[in-house]
């Protein structure tokens, strides 16, 4: 690694460190998760093209320990990663008011989902889709749009996401592959030389920080998968046995988190916002 990158990831650090320590002694930043934040939906009559953050609404057909739903890890998950976006790149991400930038839900259904120029899904172990949402989710992935799945734990988990997908992006033609580390996906900014293992904080307390597999033997390797189109751009990243989400949203709830986590956490999670926009 170059001197010059090795100074910016140091400082980019610093700074993650610095800004969340020092508020989180302050008044508690960052923000703090809420299971129940009503969804926000893009407004019919949305006229801006400024990066925004949307999060797929989904229906569960099965539960997971700790799950819930399309609600995991919103909103506050996505508030903190376009936060942290504005503070370490020049990417122009629209605020609604101080410390709160534009974000949605939306519905793999709804035609606004073609507006999104990535999309989010977490906990899809419990994702069922019709064959509307399969059809429409298909049309936008090979239109040139992203998705990444996150915060899904062990192979009940992962057959279940695998045979949803499927019904998007057939494997025979799209195949799901693990992605090395030499990929430029991992180095959209930050290199990244590990896929961390990061454990929701209930999880976290418990085992008090020495452990972060949530399924004991059957998620104890962290696996980065994704689709690729016919051009070879990734079009869905999977974060299986990781909650990078969770890095975010609970950055401000306890220091510890903080330091073992978000780091890594946004480090991977800026990399694929920087891919999923410029490719």
């Amino acid at each position: 690694m170059s001197g010059v990158r090795r100074l910016r990831i140091a400082v980019a650090c610093a700074v993650l460190l610095a800004s969340a320590g020092a508020a989180y002694a302050q008044f508690g930043f960052g923000f703090r998760g809420d299971s129940n934040a009503a969804a926000r939906y893009p407004p019919a009559d949305r006229s801006d093209r400024a990066f925004s953050f949307c999060r797929i609404q989904y229906t569960s057909v099965r539960r997971e320990p700790s799950g819930g739903g399309w609600r995991t890890d919103y909103p506050y998950g996505e508030i903190n990663l376009m936060i942290r976006l504005s503070e370490l790149t020049k990417t122009s991400v629209p605020f609604e008011s101080a410390r709160r930038p534009t974000h949605y839900v939306v519905r793999l259904t709804d035609e606004a989902l073609f507006e999104c120029p990535m999309t989010m899904a977490s906990d899809v172990g419990t994702v069922g889709l019709s064959s509307a949402e399969a059809a429409q989710l298909q049309l936008y992935l090979l239109k040139g749009g992203f998705l990444w799945v996150d915060d899904f734990w062990g192979s009940a988990a992962w057959d279940q996401w695998s045979r949803e997908i499927a019904k998007v992006l057939p494997p025979s033609q799209y195949p799901i592959e693990d992605i090395p580390l030499s990929d430029p996906i991992f180095s959209s900014q930050f290199i990244v030389t590990a896929v961390p293992q990061i454990t929701n904080i209930g999880f976290w307390r418990r085992s008090r920080g020495r452990e972060t597999s949530e399924r004991g033997p059957d998620s104890e390797h962290v696996n980065f998968r994704a689709i690729r189109d016919s051009h070879g751009r990734i079009m869905v990243v999977m974060t299986h046995n990781t909650d990078i989400a969770d890095s975010w949203e609970r950055e401000g709830e306890d220091p510890g988190f903080f330091y073992q986590f978000s780091p890594n956490g946004y480090a991977l999670g800026i990399n694929v916002l920087l891919y999923a926009m410029t490719h």
